[in-house]
């Protein structure tokens, strides 16, 4: 999940957050809701215990809240001391409307949190350490989720919250057109991608490409980079863009578009180009199979699903969404306890259920839904080698300028090795500020 421009927390914290970091006492806070529009019809009230003695549970997701509130129903009916007060945050609106909860000391008690944005308000103290309700939540351990949702969920060797939902990218890819160039199971290889991307033109001719490689989404910079064995920014903060795997990736990209064999910018319409033919391979995640499915249906049963092509290994993006505690969360337990139900089975798959996310629950995969569709479990299969993105507050910042550097070599015809030494001197000085 990309973050915002940034506004940071950290300058909000300047007025009115730092003073209170320090303190672990969650019970020197206030954590009521604001009130914006979208909140359910749950009862809200803005101290945590309504009369009768129960107690109200805020809960911050993103989206519509539809896909929650009937998990958070589940949740009330096993725990009838708790209301569950739902509050929808559209997405563009999430980033904000937390910098105000973190600023005020006034929010949720369980908060969604898109992955790139654990970094930034991890580091500001605003996010509760979960190591103590990990400890004593079998149900909460890493091991019962995917490794790389788990990396996502860690800030400075501290777990700041749970795996919730997650995505990845695979290969789409036509098998029928596939198959005429004598790669009916696609490519696995790096050089197999190349070499049938070449006889996918070449037969096509003029206005045919072979797969998608946006060079304006540093995720894609990313996956191949990791493929090519970099690890892009080691683990002592120093950049790594111009040493040799990650110089291999962008050469290997680059050739790609010097052989005119991906489109440049938004020229294609990747549904109706997947269906004549004129994109037969793209990489995309889960949320592209229904479309597929709804506008191409004329060539149901010409195209599938699979892991990305292989270099040193074949990895993939880890993205997704966590569960955090806020760290001024007035039922910091009770907060923990519900994250505990929604990382659960019964909650994964009715999650799965009512927004076709991937649940981040390994052991949810065995369900049949999962094991009987084969275009799902190619993400099952992508989702034991996805990674995040590194996983610092400053990403955003050097994830422009990477992207900005290749956009130098593909268009602008800098030499790859030139222009990688003044991308990592400046990737260098972000990280020391």
């Amino acid at each position: 999940m990309k973050k915002k421009g940034i506004i940071t927390v950290a300058a909000l914290l300047s007025i009115s957050l730092l003073a209170g970091c320090g303190s672990n006492d969650s019970n020197n806070s206030n954590a009521g809701a604001s009130g914006d529009s979208g909140a359910s019809g749950t009862a809200s009230a803005s101290s945590g215990t309504s009369g009768g003695g129960s107690t109200t549970l805020k809960v911050w997701f993103m989206g519509t809240s539809d896909s929650v509130e009937p998990i958070a129903k589940m949740y009330e009916e096993k725990n009838p001391g708790v209301k569950v007060d739902v509050q929808a945050i559209p997405w563009d609106a999430a980033h904000d409307k937390l910098l105000t909860a973190v600023a005020s000391k006034e929010g949720p008690d369980v908060i969604q949190m898109g992955t790139t944005w654990i970094p930034e308000f991890a580091e500001a103290g605003a996010l509760l350490d979960l190591a103590p309700y990990i400890e004593k939540d079998p149900a909460l351990k890493a091991d019962n989720f995917f490794d790389g949702a788990i990396q996502t969920t860690q800030f400075n060797g501290v777990t700041v919250g749970i795996p919730w939902y997650v995505e990845t990218r695979a290969l789409f890819y036509r098998s029928d057109l596939l198959a005429d160039v004598g790669y009916p199971e696609g490519p696995k290889t790096w050089d197999e991608l190349k070499d049938a991307a070449e006889k996918l033109v070449a037969k096509g001719g003029k206005g045919h490409y072979a797969v998608n490689i946006d060079a304006k989404d540093q995720n894609y910079l990313s996956m191949f980079a990791w493929q090519a064995g970099s690890d892009i920014i080691d683990s002592n903060r120093q950049p790594l863009f111009n040493k040799p795997e990650y110089v291999e990736a962008m050469n290997y990209l680059n050739s790609f578009y010097k052989e005119k064999l991906v489109p440049v910018g938004s020229e294609l319409d990747t549904f109706a180009a997947f269906k004549d033919g004129t994109l037969p391979m793209f990489i995309s995640g889960p949320w592209m199979i229904q479309g597929v499915k709804e506008k191409d249906p004329e060539i149901e049963g010409k195209w599938t699903i699979k892991t990305l092509p292989a270099n040193k290994n074949n990895k993939s993006l880890m993205g997704g969404s966590d569960l955090s505690i806020f760290k001024y969360s007035k039922h910091p337990e009770e907060a923990a306890k519900f994250i505990s139900f929604m990382s659960g089975m019964d909650a994964q798959l009715k999650y799965y259920e009512t927004s076709n996310s991937l649940p981040a629950l390994k052991e949810a995969w065995n369900d049949s839904r999962f094991t009987s569709d084969p275009l799902i479990s190619a993400f099952g299969e992508q989702l034991k080698v996805a990674v995040p993105t590194p996983m610092i507050a400053e990403w955003e910042e050097v994830s422009q300028a990477s992207v900005a550097s290749f956009e130098q070599i593909t268009i602008g015809g800098a030499d790859v090795q030139s222009e990688m030494d003044k991308l990592n001197g400046k990737i260098a000085g972000i990280l020391s500020k």
